[in-house]
């Protein structure tokens, strides 16, 4: 049974008679919480649904811009940890709007015990951070369906997700859908767009006749997607086209595979820059030049 909540039950529990605040006590009961457009209806909205392991859906203020000004969950996040099931509903958009953009953190990170879900044109944008992952850092599971990342930077590997490095434990999961990905930089790693690490799994699908697009994303290898050493990397009416790669840092300005599985449906890799898949062991599948 869902539980629809006021937006001030749900962010600010009981108000006592001292103009005091008393928090809610967790539920077990799943919820449905809507956001008002602010960014701290945001922040406390995703407290709340981390505070039980139940699944909880944000229904974000229609055609809201929660920008962001600050870091939330440490110094490195716009928005909380995600530490529990949290789907976000649009269309609604998400993006760093500290002083001149500058604030070094990415928009969303998702921990191992974490899942989130962006439905119905929920937009990350202008993440930047110092690390992986400048729209989310991935060390649970993430799903988009009709969203998108766009305009997000990292110093390191994964400009708009990046499914982080797992040696041991439950592997990271990202599953888009319909779920283009554009603007995407990261200067000195791999994965403009996407960057699918060590026992990781990634799936990118698009519609027949309707693709998927990854496209003008920038790295120093892979500009649209590096998979490295990843346990499944599937690409199904998905176009790789007009991505870059850093000419002194690698090849592979569509995508980069190093060793793991890799499969393409109906996934053109072309008009990237200098070369689409060159460098990749083993080589990308209907992948040339």
């Amino acid at each position: 049974m869902r539980h629809v909540r006021t937006i001030a039950q749900a962010l600010f529990g009981i108000t006592v008679a001292t103009g005091g605040l008393i928090a809610l006590a967790p539920t077990a009961l799943a919820i449905t919480i809507p956001v008002a457009c602010s960014e701290n209806a945001l922040v406390a909205a995703v407290n709340l649904a981390n505070s039980t392991p139940t699944a909880d859906t944000l229904v974000l203020a229609g055609g809201c811009t929660y920008g962001i000004t600050t870091a939330h969950g440490g110094a490195a996040n716009a928005l909380p940890v995600i530490t529990t099931p949290i789907e976000l509903i649009g269309p609604a958009t998400v993006t760093n709007a500290s002083l001149l953009g500058l604030g070094m953190f990415r928009i969303a990170e998702v921990g191992p015990t974490g899942n989130l879900t962006l439905t119905t044109g929920v937009a990350f944008t202008h993440g930047n951070v110092l690390g992986d992952g400048g729209g989310i850092l991935n060390r649970g599971a993430v799903t988009l369906t009709g969203s998108t990342l766009t305009g997000n930077t990292a110093s390191g590997n994964g400009g708009g997700l990046a499914n982080a490095d797992t040696p041991t434990g439950t592997a990271p999961a990202a599953t888009f859908t319909n779920s283009p990905l554009s603007g995407n930089t990261t200067l000195l790693g791999d994965g403009g767009a996407l960057y699918n690490g060590l026992r990781a799994t990634l799936t990118v699908t698009g519609v027949s006749g309707s693709p998927l697009f990854i496209t003008g994303n920038t790295a120093g290898r892979g500009g649209g997607i590096s998979a490295i050493g990843s346990t499944a990397t599937t690409l199904t009416q998905t176009a790789v086209t007009d991505n870059h790669a850093l000419l002194l840092l690698g090849n592979s300005g569509g995508v980069y595979r190093q060793g793991g599985t890799m499969t393409t449906t109906s996934s053109p890799i072309t008009a990237n820059t200098p070369n689409n898949c060159v460098g990749s062991v083993p080589a990308v599948p209907n992948c040339t030049g």
